[in-house]
């Protein structure tokens, strides 16, 4: 290379250096030492001896955080691990419930916790190789998220490379996952909202659904115009826990340049963690960004990994959720709500009350005998809420001199405010519902849970075009998305071959997906989706599920006789039977892996406890269950054998105390194998 290139190449680093550790003092830890017009002339400096050598421009210099052409679509990619949500708890005794199972479960007394404030924003996962980042990736359906890596780059407090060193000195390995929320501050957004209303635009609802519209612009250079934050609170590699202790992690992702909220604290009792929910209770409304709740983890990750996870939350963590905002309005009308199984829900017409930066016009009354309990009229003025700070709920009446009561009563109708047919209410049940399977109302809700992101992930299969659909009468059940044809959709309004052909595109992909979300997508009632994943290991194949009697279903794992029942009545209806049969001729996944369990262990308990050296936790389980073995949480005399690996706890202990049989990792394989 020559010289003056070798030149310029030193200088171009050297600009980029200073730059990122200007971005780091101004976007993560708030303290800039140069103004805004030296930074801009540094960058000025740095584009225009880009300009000159364009072979030397990286995808990591700081000009390159907004380039390229507005995408068509965002392409799917599967995380390391699942990104699960957190199970909420709303009281004191509600924690401690959890803290109580937290020692039953893992034998321990003395766990240590951290608490970190919970971000109201979108989870967001950042893949970093050799320190540069390489993929920012939504949440998405936990298993599955988009690629929006573009407009992760705008976001400044997002490194787009780490030095070595500084990683190395972090502890940290060179490639890399990091997790993390991604927000819009409380300031910002409100100077957003302002600007539109003098401009007469619409405004945004709330800074949440702000972030994630943000996030999924197709162009990058949108994105780059508003203000995002990110906080990191998560370190993996290859989909694992790096550090021993979560609160170390932190740390470590600090010292890495990261931006990771300083109200977080390490605890190391129950107490501890009521205190600080009870201080940032007083003090939330002080923070510059929007924050519902505590999030509680058990600090050690190796006792986390003993812990676990149910089906769709770890066990090792839970999300203290503070009471909801709360407004005062008056109920200008009731009006009924028919869902995708039929049920009608009245929901309260208000007048428009601000709450907690939301502007909230509906809110829901359940059923009748909410109503009654409530003792709601039309007219009444009445306490609003947002359970959870998201779903407009009355809470109750008011009732003083400054606040008139109403006098209308409300009466459920007796038909189906959408077809008209008589509605009913099975004996023992509190809801009112629509029998007619052929309701518009319910083909809506039924084609939206069928499309939704966590069943058949059709994307852009949307409200406004399922009505399309409906209203054309070019679809009247859900096995009549897959005859839709180009021309079908080109006929619907904004329209064009490119977007006609991306839906077509995810109706296609839909096909591979595995037989438990087919299952799911039928809409059974009371089938869920961990309910339907147990079906498809139990069975195998639609075609046994269909078939099976309601003693055959109650032998699978989590099913009753409420479910069973459900089960069996869908599949008795020939229309139903039909519709299964249709989905299966479109090409869509009716055969799956059936579970089969072996007998080596079958009627044999065992107990995990310490850290394994060749197993996680999940992997000695299914070991043990292939085998027809069971895994429990704690010691007692009904356990066989307690499989010990490092570091063992208490339930070590207890096994020696009650003569249950103690083996390790290795004996363990033996036994299943």
């Amino acid at each position: 290379m020559p010289s003056a290139a070798k030149d310029a190449e030193k200088k171009i680093e050297s600009l980029r250096e200073k730059i990122r550790h200007h971005e780091y003092l101004y976007y993560v830890v708030d303290q800039p030492e140069i103004s805004d017009g030296d930074f801009d002339k540094l960058m000025r400096q740095l584009k225009d001896l880009e300009a000159e050598h364009p072979a030397l421009v990286t995808p990591d210099s700081p000009t390159q955080r907004v380039g390229g052409k507005p995408r068509e679509g965002f392409v799917k990619v599967p995380h390391s691990s699942p990104m699960l949500s957190l199970d909420n708890t709303y009281s004191e005794e509600e924690l401690r419930d959890w803290e109580r199972r937290v020692h039953e479960l893992s034998g321990r007394q003395d766990v240590d916790y951290v608490c970190e404030l919970k971000l109201d924003g979108m989870s967001l996962a950042l893949t970093y190789e050799d320190g540069k980042l390489a993929r920012g990736v939504t949440r998405g359906d936990g298993s599955v998220g988009e690629d929006v890596t573009l407009n992760v780059r705008t976001v400044r407090s997002v490194p787009l490379s780490i030095p070595k060193d500084r990683l190395k000195k972090a502890g940290i390995p060179p490639d890399f996952e990091v997790r993390g929320e991604l927000l819009m501050p409380t300031a910002a957004f409100k100077k957003l909202n302002q600007e539109r209303e003098r401009e007469g635009l619409p405004t945004f609802a709330n800074p949440r659904n702000f972030t994630a519209g943000t996030v999924r612009q197709l162009d990058a250079s949108v994105t780059a115009q508003r203000p995002l934050d990110y906080f990191a609170y998560m370190l993996l590699e290859n989909g694992r826990t790096y550090f021993d202790h979560h609160a170390k992690t932190l740390d470590a992702l600090e010292a890495a340049g990261f931006k990771v909220n300083q109200h977080r604290k390490l605890v190391h009792s129950m107490g501890g963690v009521w205190a600080f929910i009870q201080q940032w209770a007083e003090k939330r409304e002080s923070l510059p960004y929007e924050i519902d709740g505590i999030v509680v983890k058990v600090d050690r990750t190796s006792l986390q990994d003993e812990l676990g996870y149910t089906g769709k939350a770890p066990r090792w963590a839970i999300a203290y959720k503070y009471a909801a905002r709360a407004g005062i309005t008056k109920i200008e009308g009731i009006r009924v709500q028919v869902g995708r199984t039929g049920k009608l829900t009245p929901v309260a017409e208000l007048a428009p009350v601000l709450i907690g930066g939301t502007t909230v016009r509906n809110a829901t009354l359940h059923n009748m005998d909410e109503i009654e309990r409530l003792g709601v009229k039309i007219g009444d003025w009445v306490q609003v809420e947002r359970g959870g700070d998201v779903i407009p709920k009355v809470a109750k009446v008011i009732d003083d001199k400054d606040h008139p009561r109403g006098h209308e009563a409300f009466v459920m109708p007796e038909k189906c405010p959408v077809c008209g047919t008589k509605v009913v209410r099975t004996e023992g049940e509190v809801d009112y519902r629509c029998v007619n399977a052929n309701c518009p109302a319910k083909l809506m809700g039924t084609i939206l849970h069928f499309a939704s992101r966590g069943i058949m992930n059709i994307d852009g299969m949307g409200e406004s075009l399922v009505a399309q659909l409906i209203d054309r009468g070019l679809v009247k059940n859900v096995a009549d998305i897959y005859d839709l044809t180009k021309k079908d959709l080109l006929s619907l309004d904004r329209f064009a071959d490119k977007s006609a052909q991306n839906i077509l595109d995810e109706i296609q992909n839909s096909k591979k997906l595995p037989l438990e979300r087919v299952i799911y997508g039928l809409g059974i009632r009371f089938v869920g989706e961990r309910t339907a994943q147990f079906l498809a290991e139990h069975f195998g194949s639609m075609e046994a599920l269909e078939n099976a009697g309601v003693e055959e279903l109650q032998a699978v794992n989590e099913v009753g006789p409420r479910i069973a029942e459900s089960i069996a009545e869908f599949f008795s209806i020939k229309a139903n039977r039909e519709l299964v049969k249709r989905l299966g001729d479109a090409g869509l996944t009716m055969r799956g892996q059936r579970k089969e369990r072996g007998t080596k262990l079958a009627g044999k308990t065992f107990v995990l406890t310490g850290t394994l050296a060749h197993f996680t936790r999940d992997e000695a389980k299914k070991l043990i269950e292939d085998a027809g073995g069971k895994v429990t949480g704690s010691v007692s005399k009904k356990t066989d054998y307690v499989v010990a690996g490092d570091d063992a706890g208490s339930k070590l202990d207890k096994a020696k105390e009650l003569g249950v049989a103690v083996i390790d990792e290795k004996e363990m394989e033996q036994l299943a194998g």
